[in-house]
C-alpha cells in the first residue's frame, strides 16, 4: 500500500531520485496527469533528472508501465511540467499541481501496417488504441496504457486527493489545450477523476448559483442560445461536464433541465464521500443554500474540460 511521510511516497516498488530542476514551495491543489512521449520509465527519469541549457524539465513522479514509481521532488516542491497552462483561474500550473509521468509513447503514426512512435519504437498492434482525441483531430492510433499502470495511477490519484485534499484531477490536455493532448483517449481520465475524488455512480459534484441571475445556454459560450430562464443566486446544479471556463449542468429539481453555465458564477459544493459525512460549508456556501426540497435523480457523464471564455459572457 502507498502511503506519503514528509511529501515523499512510500510503498512497495516506489524509490527516489532527486531531480536538480525544481522551484520554491508548493501548496498543490490538482494532481495534473501526462505521458512521457518516451523511449522507457529509465529514458524519462533521466531526461527529467538533467539541466539542459534551455528547457529543463521535471516531474514529481514517474510511473513505469510495470508499475514502478519514481520520485524525482518532493510534493511540496515546485516542479516544471505544466508549461503554459491555465485552469480555473490559475495561470501557470506548475505552481499548483503535482505532476506524474506516465510511461507511454504517446501519438503514434502508421508506416505500412506498423504503429511507430516519434521516435521510430513500433508498437505491437495489441498496445494500441485507435481512437479519436476528446478535442478532435479524427481517430489516430495512440500508445495504449497497462493495466498495471492504470491501477497503480487511480491508487496514487486517491491518496494524493485524501493527503493533501486536492480539488481535482487534470490532464495535460485540459490546462494546455491546443498545446497538449496527454495524457489521450488511451488513459481513462474521467474514470480516475471521479474514483479519486470520490464521485461514485450515485454522487456527482454539486455547485451553487452566486450571481444574482445567472443565463444557462446550450453550449460552452455566449454565443450559444439561452435553454430556460435565468437560474437565480442560490440555485443548486449537478455537475456533468467541468470545462475550464464553461461547464455543464443539469439544474436540481427542474425536470431534464441540461445546459451550459459560466464557472466565474458558481460555487462549488464540498463533495460527499461514502461513509463520511460532507465537510462543513463555509459562511458563504451556508447563506446560498436554499431550503431543503426533493431532488431530482441525476446520472453520472464523461468529464471532459475544454477551452476559456470571458467571465462576463455568462449573463451576456
Amino acid at each position: 500500500m502507498l502511503g506519503i511521510q514528509n511529501h515523499r511516497l512510500t510503498g512497495p516498488d516506489v524509490s527516489f531520485r532527486q531531480t536538480p530542476n525544481v522551484g520554491g514551495a508548493l501548496k498543490p491543489r490538482f494532481v495534473l496527469l501526462h505521458y512521457t512521449a518516451g523511449r522507457n520509465l529509465e529514458s524519462s527519469v533521466e531526461s527529467l533528472c538533467t539541466k539542459k541549457p534551455q528547457g529543463n524539465a521535471s516531474a514529481h513522479l514517474v510511473l513505469g508501465r510495470d508499475g514502478r514509481i519514481v520520485q524525482l521532488a518532493a510534493f511540496n516542491a515546485v516542479t516544471w511540467h505544466a508549461g503554459a497552462s491555465q485552469w480555473g483561474g490559475f495561470d501557470g500550473l506548475n505552481h499548483h499541481a503535482i505532476g506524474i509521468e506516465m510511461d507511454n509513447a504517446g501519438l503514434l503514426h502508421l508506416e505500412g501496417e506498423r504503429y511507430v512512435s516519434w521516435f521510430g519504437k513500433t508498437c505491437p498492434a495489441d498496445e494500441v488504441h485507435v481512437a479519436e482525441h476528446r478535442h478532435g483531430g479524427g481517430p489516430r492510433p495512440w500508445h495504449g496504457f497497462t493495466e498495471a499502470q492504470i491501477g497503480r495511477a487511480l491508487e496514487l490519484c486517491e491518496l494524493l486527493v485524501a493527503h493533501y485534499g486536492l480539488e481535482d484531477v487534470l490532464g495535460h490536455e485540459d490546462v494546455a489545450r491546443g498545446r497538449k493532448v496527454d495524457p489521450g483517449p488511451a488513459f481513462p481520465l474521467a474514470a480516475v477523476r471521479s474514483r479519486a475524488l470520490g464521485r461514485g455512480a450515485d454522487v456527482m459534484p454539486r455547485l451553487l448559483v452566486n450571481a444574482s441571475s445567472l443565463n444557462i445556454r446550450s453550449g460552452p459560450g455566449a454565443e450559444h442560445p439561452k435553454v430556460a430562464p435565468a437560474l437565480r443566486r442560490g440555485a443548486e446544479l449537478v455537475l456533468l461536464e467541468p470545462r475550464d471556463r464553461w461547464s455543464r449542468v443539469a439544474v436540481v429539481g427542474a425536470t431534464d433541465l441540461e445546459g451550459w453555465v459560466c464557472n466565474d458564477f458558481v460555487v462549488r459544493l464540498p463533495a460527499t464521500r461514502a461513509g463520511a459525512g460532507a465537510p462543513p460549508l463555509s459562511r458563504s456556501q451556508r447563506a446560498l443554500v436554499p431550503a431543503p426540497r426533493q431532488r431530482a435523480a441525476t446520472t453520472t457523464a464523461t468529464l471532459r474540460p475544454a477551452r476559456k471564455s470571458t467571465a462576463k459572457e455568462a449573463r451576456a
